[in-house]
């Protein structure tokens, strides 16, 4: 962990030596007290990083993190494929396909045990409610392919919630599936020729505008303690909550997508990994009511008994806008542990922040090794934002002394044209962050605020303008955890 640094005279008064039995003491109670708050150490990301296939690595290549996904369906190889329309489907944008997506998927998992099956949907307007995908399994959308998400809430049925929430994330109890759900599966791939999944989600956002919202609303897509899931090559729009949700998974690859949701419709996140690892997302378009991209991983008591961080993420060129919340946001649901992100090629703009750190009292958890680098933006209201909660909790039956605990975050090479104030960097009541570091920062055209804001927020900063606040001071000096070799 890295601190601050500081500057001043050293002590010339000498200590008096501790005895032998105090020595082992302390000791010992150094040795526990490591044990019990032990951070994850920094996993070297970049090693995970390949040129993607068909660049090369001469001039031009681009680095990809798509090697993360290790199923067989990236190619295309399944035993067994089938039109949905085989099973009785109706591309007409009225008739209701769900029982013929659900015989579909039911079906093919018999007719393709130990190959695998790929579920293929034609050009067409294609209305159906929720359905589950199967291991080994690629839903593929052809090129004029529209799924529709059904107005009817009973064709979104209602599951438990999740172990690390304790409740629906916005209504007690039970929750509404997905529109395409899975859980407990394995090589599982979205993909098509730029089809759409539509979830018609105005109805979900006219209840919770209204008030009248019974249960959680349900997302667009979500996998649950799930590996090797690939979603790439589509168009996603009008989910009626969080986009696309991988939540206790692993090898997860989310590529070339563009997201798309009124920039006005209430928590319709883009992308959220929550408690997963080894995650990809890169080369997305995003326009959302909230978040472009959410790391997170468990809501308060609940999140920290289940214990289940996410790490191993790399978001790379993602690029949009959300006039509320931010490009890429952590938490503020991180009471399992976030650790080892590298965000890196973020363009954001007509947005209320670039990057936000999101947590409360109450969390705990960590949010630690992590490195944003290379961000552009314009017209942002708060470039860098670590924000205080607002008193959102699970129950009230949370720990209030739960705090949580922010380290090592590095922040290189970011451009900021036309924001309205410096970054504020408040910490939660009663805990410090510490190991900040802010390099090659340039913030002009600055319309309110020019000074930083920051509350118990420690590290450095190096060629950084406007000149950051005291806490961050490295008075000249370069130290070699925030300053250039």
């Amino acid at each position: 962990m890295a601190y601050a640094t500081v500057h001043g005279a050293p002590m010339t008064r000498p200590c008096p030596r501790p005895s032998a039995p105090l020595i082992v003491f302390l000791v010992l109670l150094a040795s526990c007290y490591l044990a019990l708050t032990r951070l994850p150490s920094a996993a070297p990301l970049a090693a995970l990083i390949a040129p993607s296939a068909g660049h090369g690595s001469g001039h031009g290549a681009v680095d990809s993190c798509a090697g993360f996904y290790r199923g067989a369906g990236a190619a295309g190889r399944r035993a067994v494929t089938a039109s949905v329309e085989e099973f009785g489907a109706v591309g007409d944008g009225v008739t209701s396909n769900t029982a013929a997506f659900r015989r579909a998927v039911a079906a093919l998992e018999e007719r393709g045990a130990g190959g695998g099956a790929r579920l293929e949907v034609p050009a067409g307007r294609w209305l159906t409610g929720s359905f589950n995908l199967t291991s080994r399994f690629t839903l593929f959308l052809h090129h004029g392919a529209v799924i529709l998400g059904s107005q009817d809430p009973e064709e979104w049925p209602l599951i438990a919630p999740l172990p690390s929430y304790g409740r629906g994330r916005e209504r007690l109890g039970p929750r509404h599936i997905s529109l395409i759900h899975g859980q407990d599966l394995n090589d599982v791939v979205i993909t098509g020729s730029n089809g759409t999944i539509d979830g018609q989600g105005r109805m979900w956002w006219e209840l919770w505008w209204n008030r009248t919202l019974n249960h959680t609303r349900g997302h667009l897509i979500e996998l649950v303690n799930s590996t090797n899931v690939l979603i790439s090559n589509v168009t996603l729009r009008n989910s009626p909550f969080w986009t696309v949700h991988p939540v206790y998974c692993r090898n997860v690859v989310i590529k070339d997508l563009t997201i798309l949701a009124p920039l006005n419709a209430p928590n319709t996140d883009g992308i959220d990994p929550d408690s997963s690892s080894e995650v990809c997302i890169e080369d997305c378009y995003i326009e959302s009511g909230d978040d472009l991209v959410a790391v997170k991983s468990g809501w308060d008591q609940y999140g920290i008994s289940v214990g289940k961080p996410s790490s191993n993420i790399i978001i790379q060129r993602v690029s949009g806008t959300t006039p509320t919340c931010s490009g890429v946001g952590f938490g503020s649901e991180m009471s399992g542990g976030i650790s080892n992100v590298l965000v890196r090629d973020l363009h954001i703009w007509n947005s209320a922040s670039a990057v936000r750190l999101k947590t409360d009292v109450g969390r705990g958890g960590y949010i630690t090794n992590i490195t944003i680098a290379n961000v552009t933006m314009e017209k942002v209201k708060v470039p860098i934002r670590f924000s205080r909660g607002s008193d959102d909790h699970s129950d009230d039956k949370y720990d209030r002394t739960a705090l949580p605990m922010i380290s090592d975050i590095h922040i290189v090479d970011i451009v900021g044209v036309d924001v309205q104030r410096a970054p504020m960097l408040e910490a939660v009541h009663g805990a410090v962050y510490e190991g900040i570091c802010f390099r090659n920062v340039s913030l002009t055209a600055i319309r309110r605020q020019i000074r930083w804001q920051c509350e118990s927020v420690y590290g450095e900063a190096h060629e950084v303008f406007p000149a950051p606040c005291e806490e961050l001071r490295n008075n000249g000096s370069s130290s070699s955890w925030c300053g250039l070799p």
